[in-house]
């Protein structure tokens, strides 16, 4: 059995880092506030032009759709979006498995042609991808220290100039969706070409456009994509700040019940000290 100093100091150790990680809960608690206003106000609005885009860009063909051209997938690029920081349990670790899992499962045939490439936005993605010598293009790790929708449009316009220039034929997002503090539902979507859902010269209403369909769509899919995106963006912050807080929420009461746990193995211990010193001393007197 450990002796008592011992003891005390692994206590002492371990109740600083019960103060760090109930301090860090306390601060992704805040932060997942403004992160959950911010992703619950822009989804709706999202969605629902989602949803018209869908609607309006089935009847448009391929010559008046760009974003929607649907070409062989030889070029892939993918987007995967993590954090900048760690202590967020497999937060990090689930986008970069399903990147790989994504690669490996769909893209196989391109990879091996060397024909995939990767667009990081995070540190932990940017990292992990260039040590284990995959083609990362280009990254962007600064964006979570000022993630606003000017910042966004840029690193979207840049994405979306790939497809529309040809340089890729198929853009796939990686990110964590923002379900509540606890829960994060890791996803794969198609960004582009924009994905339709509807049957080919039908539409789910009816519209009344000015000046006229092609004209409303062309202006319509390229905000609705920068929308989509910065809704992935703000889906990974909120869920980044969702997972730490839990992580640090677990690792708090893990502290909690070893501290509990060295305390009692203490009072053992010192009470086997005292019994000990009990019966050295009745031993001497004994002896004299």
């Amino acid at each position: 059995m450990a002796n008592l100093k011992e003891i005390r100091i692994r206590i002492s150790s371990v109740e600083s880092t019960k103060q760090i990680t109930s301090a860090m809960k306390l601060v992704a608690a805040s932060k997942l506030k403004k992160a959950t206003d911010a992703i619950t106000t822009m989804r709706p609005y999202a969605q629902k032009l989602g949803e018209i885009l869908q609607d309006l860009s089935s009847g448009i063909n391929t010559d008046g759709n760009i974003y929607g051209e649907q070409r062989d997938a030889n070029r892939v690029l993918i987007v995967p979006i993590a954090s900048n920081r760690g202590l967020c349990g497999a937060f990090n670790a689930n986008v970069i498995k399903r990147t790989e899992a994504l690669l490996n499962d769909k893209y196989s045939t391109q990879y091996k042609l060397g024909n995939v490439h990767f667009f990081t936005i995070g540190r932990k993605t940017s990292e992990y991808f260039k040590n284990h010598n995959y083609q990362v293009i280009d990254n962007n790790d600064d964006i979570w220290n000022h993630l606003n929708w000017d910042a966004v449009v840029d690193i979207a316009n840049k994405i979306i100039n790939y497809f529309v220039e040809g340089e890729y034929d198929r853009i796939e997002l990686v990110y964590n969706q923002f379900k509540n503090a606890a829960t994060q539902v890791l996803t794969n979507e198609q960004f582009l070409p924009v994905v339709t859902n509807v049957v080919e010269g039908e539409t789910q209403n009816d519209y009344i456009m000015e000046p006229s369909k092609e004209v409303i769509v062309g202006e319509l899919i390229p905000k609705t994509l920068k929308t989509q995106f910065y809704k992935a963006l703000l889906d990974s912050f909120a869920s980044e700040h969702g997972a730490r807080m839990t992580a640090m929420h677990q690792a708090t009461d893990n502290a909690t019940e070893m501290v509990n746990d060295l305390k009692l193995t203490y009072n053992k211990a010192r009470q086997a000290a005292i019994t000990n010193e009990i019966i050295e001393i009745v031993s001497g007197a004994d002896a004299m």
